[in-house]
């Protein structure tokens, strides 16, 4: 279900790279045109957007994204030196905006496949911080596109996205992420009723038994359908009187145990994830403009519908709205513009 709203009368590929590289002539950079632009077209028409300013120009569109947008910071900067401390303090804000910015831009610009390799080939090198990231791609993508981001990541790394997971994470991390992210689940509606019932008791005896990292769990949760996973997670529930998660929070504060209840809330109720995700990247003091902008990048064509709806019945606020309150400038309009908010 997607929630970006394209213009029902579509320039071309070709109008639509000649006015990007309007955008990127002169003195400064016309943000308001690449938001307009890229910030209302889909994956297809972004796809031929790209490979046309490619033939057009020679150049890569998102390398003079990248130039054009961070470009404008430096120029911007080069003058504030000249002036007071305070203008110097407006000079940081409106770097960190531009950053931001550049990053939502270019992860938008890309290939949905391009961008879950890139965003896990950074992850690897983070592991194990970035845990949350490996696992989102590996459980909120159907089969056939996480199959499509390993085989992107092998093209653009030279080796598989397995590798980097082992290579890059131990313990109990690698023995969950491996399973996952090599997954190739059956995604019809077909449920066997008495295999849910089966498996809900080999996880109860687990998780009682506090053996959370036990082979017969993780392979259930990494080779199972979703909707297999969700008859038997409400078998689970049935039998045993508790939600699943809820008996995995025997130690919240445990990083690997934490990480088990996101994949199971990403399997089954990805909506919710990505909420809580976006919730807590605009809770507080500051903004993590990383996981804000990576949920509305990845999700905006896919789920984002239900996202907004989630998020306005658990914290009483529309998602633009917090998105406004809590971000500024030209990284506010292409947030909203993503999220379905108006003709920005």
């Amino acid at each position: 279900m997607a929630s970006l709203k394209i213009p029902e009368l579509v320039p071309s590929a070709a109008e639509d790279s000649q006015q990007l590289r309007k955008a990127f002539v002169g003195l400064g950079t016309d943000e308001a045109r690449i938001i307009q632009i890229l910030g209302h077209r889909n994956a297809a028409q972004r796809k031929l957007i790209r490979e046309t300013y490619q033939t057009t120009y020679e150049k890569d569109l998102l390398k003079d994204l990248d130039g054009e947008i961070s470009g404008d910071f430096q120029m911007w900067h080069s003058f504030s030196i000249f002036l007071n401390t305070l203008v110097f303090n407006s000079a940081s804000a409106y770097n960190a905006i531009q950053m931001a910015l550049q990053g939502v831009v270019h992860l938008w610009t890309m290939d949905p496949s391009e961008r879950d390799a890139c965003l896990a080939n950074e992850a690897t090198k983070r592991l194990p911080d970035s845990n949350c990231i490996i696992m989102e791609i590996a459980c909120a993508r159907p089969s056939d596109d996480l199959f499509k981001v390993r085989q992107t990541y092998h093209t653009c790394y030279k080796k598989s996205l397995e590798e980097d997971v082992s290579d890059h994470s131990t313990g109990d991390f690698r023995k969950l992420l491996v399973p996952l992210v090599t997954a190739f689940r059956y995604e019809g509606d077909e449920v066997n009723m008495a295999l849910a019932s089966n498996e809900a008791k080999i996880l109860h005896e687990k998780i009682s038994d506090n053996a959370y990292n036990d082979e017969e769990l993780i392979r259930i949760l990494s080779i199972r359908s979703k909707t297999q996973l969700n008859a038997t997670f409400n078998q689970y529930n049935d039998q045993f009187g508790n939600a699943i998660n809820k008996d995995l929070k025997s130690n919240p504060k445990d990083a690997y145990l934490k990480l088990l209840r996101s994949a199971i809330k990403c399997l089954t109720e990805p909506e919710k994830y990505f909420e809580k995700v976006l919730r807590l990247a605009m809770k507080g003091l500051g903004t993590d403009e990383e996981s804000l902008t990576r949920v509305v990048a990845t999700r905006a064509e896919v789920d984002m519908e239900l996202i907004k709806e989630r998020y306005y019945q658990r914290n009483n606020m529309p998602l633009d709205r917090a998105i406004s309150d809590d971000t500024s400038g030209d990284y506010e309009r292409m947030l909203l513009a993503l999220i379905g908010h108006g003709d920005l």
